[in-house]
């Protein structure tokens, strides 16, 4: 299995949202994966949703990390990116826990987290030293989708600062990595 991980330190500015969606959609090209494919503007706007709720929730400057990960046996291009996981991680030092809100009607706020659990095929946070770490990921495979967790999947709290996520068994990216790249 091949990993390459790669990560932008975010400042708590919000004019650090298009850098980081910028760094991102440059980084997917660069692992093969098409700046026309469908994968590329859900991660993107995955990226975008993560990103703003550190900049505008916490205050506190973050880290985004994406992870491509080869689980499908399929070569493309020198990262081996056509099948796998694409992994978002976005690491902040506020021990605030996310709250997933609903917006209502034509409010403007509130809706990142139900994006993230709409398009991602899995989601979840725990704490991470004094702060968070908020993940998702997209799968790259060709085929069936993963099978949904017991009682319907969805992402739900089951102890302070743990979620579960949509999938059962996620594997962490960080094994086997092949590549680091700090930004």
């Amino acid at each position: 299995m091949q990993v390459l991980q790669v990560q932008l330190e975010i400042r708590p500015d919000p004019a650090e949202v298009g850098r980081a969606r910028r760094w991102a959609r440059s980084r997917l090209a660069g692992s093969g994966v098409a700046d026309d494919e469908p994968l590329a503007e859900t991660l993107i706007l995955l990226v975008s949703e993560l990103v703003t709720n550190a900049v505008v929730h916490t205050g506190c400057p973050a880290v985004l990390r994406l992870s491509f990960q080869d689980v499908c046996g399929t070569q493309s291009g020198a990262q081996g990116a056509a099948g796998g996981i694409v992994r978002l991680e976005v690491v902040d030092l506020s021990d605030c826990p996310p709250v997933p809100r609903h917006a209502e009607g034509d409010e403007t706020n509130g809706r990142g987290l139900e994006l993230v659990d709409g398009l991602a095929d899995r989601w979840g946070w725990s704490a991470e030293g004094v702060g968070k770490r908020i993940w998702c990921e997209l799968d790259r495979c060709p085929g069936p989708a993963p099978a949904p967790a017991p009682c319907g999947g969805g992402s739900s709290v089951t102890a302070p600062g743990v979620a579960t996520t949509t999938a059962a068994g996620t594997a962490s990216a960080y094994g086997g990595m092949a590549a680091y790249e700090v930004v």
